[in-house]
């Protein structure tokens, strides 16, 4: 922290010193206008003008031009401008060059008592100094779980109202087996942070696990409050596909985590429901194919392809449909692809990881992908003027049960 401080005195220094700009420039700014004040001439010019006026007009009235009366009144018209344009030059007694200098620094006190005031109020003062412990637990010669778990534990004595230390210690409390103390840093964090449904979820797993893989009335509890608001969050879903294996309701089991499935974004926890959904269908005597083939499969996006009403006249049956998925920003390779014909329409299929063109784009990459479906007239894979095709925008991929979404090839490529 005295680093942050030494900073963020740094960053004051160059502001002060704006601020003392006027004390430094205020003698040659008195001695400036003492000598603008002391050589003006504005006055007497205006005099000069006056009498310049009162000549031509005194000889206007001797050759005749205007009368006593009217050369009256000009006359007094030119005292009266004379007087207008002198009254203003009355300047007031310059003030010496220290007046005022004590202005300057106070308000630059001010400043800096505002900056700090500020800064303590609005700023990361309490993040800085977590990330600094997490830091140093890492780079320290006997870097432990149980050393980082000991400074954020000071960590949490000292800020107990930073989500953000509750956040980085219930899951390391959770993945050393102290799950006590899992729950009593989640509960604290949700008490900060409000019930938001992943960390209500996060309660109900790590209280089933506690509770030796068993729905107490509290884990239900939680459960039933989760999925009242998100019925397919993948947290919940897995832990009732655990509960419902270890009690031999192994097609529970498999419908709970193909919900899952699709709802995870992290690959590996993906992939270990697959695994578990393969071990339960080989209890319930699938073939080899069909266990193969789940673990092949991944998240997916199952799909009804037709062809608007008109559209197919004229096309050979044998002519080429390219089925595509693509990530949502256009940034990667094709992520699927599947071939059919127009013979096979309209179809019904499921695309996957199976039908990736390369491991480094996939499905199961991204949580959402948009479709392009496109009859080839000329049987090639680039599109073609006069390629019939159809699109469907961002889609969240869904579990091998979901309802097909819908595509309708109803345009044509000019």
């Amino acid at each position: 922290m005295t680093q942050l401080w030494i900073a963020f005195a740094l960053l004051l220094v160059p502001a002060l010193w704006l601020l003392s700009h006027p004390l430094r420039r205020a003698a040659a700014v008195h001695a400036a206008q003492r000598d603008f004040e002391e050589n003006d001439r504005t006055a007497e010019q205006n005099v000069a003008v006056f009498r310049r006026r009162l000549a031509s007009l005194e000889a206007a009235r001797e050759r005749g031009e205007i009368d006593a009366e009217r050369f009256a009144e000009d006359r007094l018209e030119l005292e009266r401008s004379l007087l207008e344009d002198t009254a203003d030059l009355e300047a007031r007694p310059l003030k010496t060059a220290l007046s005022g200098r004590l202005a300057v620094p106070l308000i630059m006190v001010t400043v800096v008592i505002a900056a700090v005031a500020w800064y303590q109020q609005e700023g990361e003062e309490d993040n800085l100094a977590l990330y600094t412990a997490i830091q140093e637990a890492r780079q320290a010669p006997e870097a432990s779980a149980g050393l980082m778990i000991q400074r954020l534990e000071q960590e949490a004595a000292r800020q107990p109202d930073n989500p953000n230390v509750w956040m980085s210690l219930y899951p390391l409390y959770r993945d050393t087996g102290q799950g006590a103390a899992a729950i009593r840093a989640l509960e604290r964090l949700i008490e900060l942070e409000g019930r938001q449904v992943p960390l209500v979820a996060q309660l109900a797993q790590i209280e089933f696990f506690v509770a030796n893989r068993t729905l107490t009335e509290e884990v239900q509890a939680l459960v039933d409050e989760v999925l009242a608001e998100d019925p397919r969050q993948p947290t919940v879903q897995g832990m009732l596909g655990i509960a419902a294996f270890d009690s031999g309701r192994y097609e529970q089991a498999i419908e709970h985590w193909r919900r899952a499935v699709a709802g995870f974004e992290d690959p590996a926890s993906a992939e270990a429901l697959r695994q578990g959904i393969a071990v339960a269908q080989e209890r319930l005597g699938a073939s080899r194919e069909e266990i193969d083939a789940t673990l092949a499969e991944g998240p997916g996006l199952n799909l009804r392809i037709a062809l608007a009403e008109g559209l197919g006249e004229g096309l050979d049956e044998a002519t080429p449909v390219f089925v595509v998925a693509r990530d949502v920003a256009g940034e990667l390779p094709p992520l699927a692809v599947a071939r059919l014909s127009v013979a096979d329409l309209p179809a019904t299929l499921r695309l996957s990881d199976a039908d990736a063109m390369s491991p480094q784009a996939r499905l199961s990459q991204v949580s959402e992908a948009r479709l392009v479906v496109r009859v080839s007239r000329s049987g090639q894979a680039a599109p073609e003027a006069g390629d019939l095709f159809g699109e469907h925008g961002a889609v969240a991929l869904q579990d091998a049960d979901a309802e097909p979404i819908e595509v309708r090839i109803d345009r044509i490529v000019d």
